[in-house]
């Protein structure tokens, strides 16, 4: 089974349009046949995680207890919970199981991540090896990769774009399957 990493902010609430959408992503990732990967916790990690789980998927959560100390056990909606000693770590195993990544919106936390999967990408022409699909949801994020790709000179093309999780999704089904 395919896994797809999911990475978003962590505020979002039942009812918010933010949460609204991690549902929407989770939903059609489960419906599209893949596992579903997210940091474990609140926030879109939980909306994607019960939009899998609601659609019969199967969710992995990447959690760091001792990163977050009050957070002691990863949201309702995941199956299989992996546990992390560091961020570093956490981020890692969401990359190395993950056949593709899904970044929406967040902040700090999100854009680390971004990061991370970006370059995996980048250095995985050097080995001969294919990157990582990965594609960004939401105007911020074309924001940062225009920016980003332009002042570091590193190819933007290794993150595909788009305005909303459906086309995103149709990206990863036509990229990973």
């Amino acid at each position: 089974m395919s896994v797809v990493a999911v990475f978003g902010a962590s505020a979002p609430t039942p009812g918010d349009r933010l949460y609204t959408t991690g549902v929407t992503c989770g939903r059609l990732l489960a419906e599209n046949g893949f596992d579903v990967a997210t940091g474990g916790y609140g926030g879109l990690m939980e909306a994607v995680s019960r939009g899998a789980r609601e659609a019969g998927g199967h969710v992995i959560g990447v959690t760091a207890p001792p990163v977050f100390p009050g957070r002691d056990q990863a949201n309702e909606w995941v199956t299989e919970e992996l546990r992390s000693a560091s961020l570093t770590e956490r981020i890692h195993e969401l990359t190395d199981i993950a056949d593709a990544a899904i970044v929406l919106d967040g902040s700090i936390g999100t854009l680390t991540e971004l990061m991370v999967a970006w370059n995996l990408a980048f250095v995985a022409r050097f080995g001969g090896s294919t990157p990582l699909p990965l594609v960004t949801v939401g105007e911020r994020w074309n924001e940062v990769v225009d920016y980003l790709a332009d002042i570091l000179e590193t190819d933007a093309s290794l993150v595909v774009k788009f305005a909303d999780v459906e086309e995103a999704v149709a990206h990863i089904v036509a990229s990973v399957t």
